[in-house]
C-alpha cells in the first residue's frame, strides 16, 4: 500500500477516503489523495513521538477511546 511503520500499520484506501472526505468538507481547495496521505503520515509520526515524549498522555487518549468504543457498543 502506502506507508508501513514499525508497528505494521499500513495506510489503506479506506483511510485515505475517510480523510479525503473530511478534507473536502473542511478544506476543499487542498482535498487531494496526496494531502490525505500526508495527513495520515503526520498523524502516525505524532503518535509515535507522543509514545516517547508523553506516554502517560498516550495512555489517557487510549483509555478515553476504549471507553468511547465501549459506550457506543452498549
Amino acid at each position: 500500500m502506502y506507508n508501513v511503520n514499525m508497528s505494521g500499520y499500513e495506510i489503506s484506501e479506506k483511510d485515505i477516503d475517510t480523510v479525503l472526505g473530511i478534507l473536502k468538507r473542511s478544506d476543499p481547495e487542498n482535498a487531494t489523495p496526496e494531502m490525505a496521505i500526508a495527513v495520515l503520515e503526520e498523524l502516525q509520526k505524532r503518535v509515535h513521538e507522543l509514545s516517547h515524549t508523553d506516554p502517560k498522555l498516550l495512555i489517557e487518549i487510549y483509555n478515553k477511546l476504549k471507553l468511547d468504543k465501549k459506550l457506543k457498543t452498549n
